[in-house]
């Protein structure tokens, strides 16, 4: 029996981003966009266009970016607007897909569209027809349908693909399926399907509320599936979806079983796994499968004992395969450009910008010069920091330099702005060292930001580690997270909370001109 290829399509970028706090500016969709295309995802999901104007102009901009090699879409509902805010932000893609979706459970009948099966499936039909007078790939979910009653499920697939759609994606919307009970359903479907239209693809969309994501998608490709949605570390609303790299691994571990594969470049795992936590500020579970710090760690004695004679006696898969064998020294102070070059260029970054490229090789050096060993986890969160600072513009706030004094009485803050050609200078008393920094930088702004969270963790090895500060601020309504990264943890408190302000003032400059236009 020939072994099938499973089509994956990431929606970290849409389902994934969700996530309260996890909301990601323009440039850093991109740079994930630019990941999930090393990654070899067959197609991204770049987002929801008719949200709002950002996400309509951050999926424009992955469609021209990566749209031609990968597959993009974007989410629609069954209505006109929607429909055409994905063709007009896709269209530019070499192979643009539009996905809608719907619902088909009783419960989303009922109680979301409060409408009649009949109509409610109608709607569905017209949005198809709709699609395929733009782009000739139409994606249909069929929303709740682990709650569906199977025959109205059925009726809707058949007339959907009847209208045009080429993809059937079922999703279990609200993590309701057990492995068994779904991958029936997905063999039902499928046994109808192919009789129906053989070139219509099926697909999934499973979620994790119950914690079984990865067994419903992989129970789903033993029963016929050819497509899988999954994202990144998992992430999602509530308790996230079906986890990229732990059905990618399923499957390439267990492929005589699965007698399926995927094109996934499995080396880019890890470090894709670590972009996201990067962007978002959303930590993995050190015990996660994969990707998590401790899932090729081996403490116990007898584990380390048999490991050391062979092994495969404690390991199905090697760290290499995830690409976790290069967390290594790489660099010191002493490093030239040549050997920086190199080791940015190994991680598929860009350099040919020598401008861009020299500036971050002064970072490097004063991060080398602080921390004596730079690892290659450094590097690439030099990179990835660098990339969102450097596309900073004059409406901006810059740190130009700040004091920080902590005791028991009295902690004081002063600080120095950039904006433009204007600096700002204040001092405040806070309960401690950052929450004074905070105060000084909200009045030189004079933005009403309230703080919702605020973590720091250590990057790296050895003495001089890395902080990363991670923090959500509350704005008009709006939640904005901000990250840095600095040897001195007090400075890259004071860089994340500006990023988190910038990031504001940035949301508020694209509403404006969106509503201008």
């Amino acid at each position: 029996m020939t072994h099938r290829k499973i089509i994956v399509l990431d929606t970290t970028l849409r389902d994934g981003e969700q996530v309260p706090g996890a909301k990601l500016n323009r440039h850093q969709k991109i740079e994930l966009a630019t990941q999930l295309k090393r990654l070899n995802v067959d197609i991204i999901e770049a987002g929801f266009p008719a949200s709002s104007q950002g996400d309509f102009q951050a999926v424009q901009e992955i469609a021209r970016t990566v749209g031609d090699t990968i597959s993009i879409t974007a989410l629609a509902r069954a209505v006109k607007n929607d429909i055409d805010a994905v063709y007009d932000s896709i269209k530019e893609a070499k192979n643009p897909l539009i996905h809608i979706v719907l619902g088909t459970s009783n419960i989303h009948v009922e109680k979301k569209f409060n409408r009649s099966k009949e109509a409610v499936m109608q709607m569905g039909v017209d949005a198809v027809k709709y699609a395929k007078t733009l782009l000739p790939y139409v994606q249909y979910s069929t929303e709740d349908a682990s709650r569906s009653d199977f025959e109205y499920l059925w009726k809707t697939i058949e007339s959907v693909v009847k209208a045009g759609a080429t993809m059937i994606n079922v999703p279990d919307t609200v993590g309701f399926a057990i492995p068994e009970e779904f991958g029936d359903l997905i063999r039902r479907i499928n046994e109808r399907l192919k009789n129906l239209d053989d070139k219509v693809i099926l697909s999934v969309h499973c979620h994790n509320d119950l914690g079984l994501a990865t067994a419903n998608t992989l129970s789903a490709i033993r029963n016929g599936a050819d497509k899988i949605e999954c994202t990144i570390n998992g992430l999602g609303e509530r308790a996230g979806n079906a986890s990229l790299e732990e059905v990618v691994m399923g499957l390439k571990v267990r492929e005589s079983a699965y007698k399926a594969y995927t094109d996934i470049k499995t080396t880019e795992l890890l470090r894709t796994s670590q972009l996201v936590t990067h962007l978002t500020g959303l930590d993995v579970q050190v015990n996660k499968a994969i990707t998590g710090e401790n899932a090729f760690a081996h403490s116990s004695g007898i584990h380390q004992d048999g490991l050391l004679k062979d092994k495969q006696v404690y390991e199905i898969m090697s760290p290499e395969d995830v690409g976790a064998d290069s967390m290594e020294l790489i660099l010191t102070a002493r490093s030239g450009r040549h050997a920086f070059k190199n080791a940015v260029e190994k991680m598929g970054f860009d350099t040919s910008d020598a401008a861009d490229f020299e500036k971050l090789f002064q970072n490097f050096l004063t991060l080398a010069d602080a921390k004596k060993e730079v690892y290659d986890h450094d590097v690439f969160y030099l990179v990835t920091s660098h990339r969102t600072v450097s596309t900073s513009d004059k409406q901006l706030y810059e740190l130009e330099s700040f004091q920080v004094v902590t005791n028991d009485l009295c902690p004081t803050a002063t600080v120095q702005l950039r904006k433009g050609d204007e600096i700002l200078t204040g001092s405040e008393v806070g309960d401690g060292p950052v929450d004074a920094l905070y105060s000084v930088i909200k009045s030189l702004a004079g933005m009403d930001v309230e703080l919702k969270d605020y973590k720091i963790n250590s990057l790296s090895r050895g003495k001089e580690a890395i902080g990363r500060v991670n923090i959500r601020i509350q704005y008009q309504g709006k939640t904005y997270s901000g990250r840095a990264l600095d040897t001195d943890i007090i400075k890259a408190s004071a860089l994340a909370f500006l990023n988190a302000v910038n990031s504001a003032l940035l949301d508020a400059s694209i509403e404006a001109v969106g509503s201008d236009t």
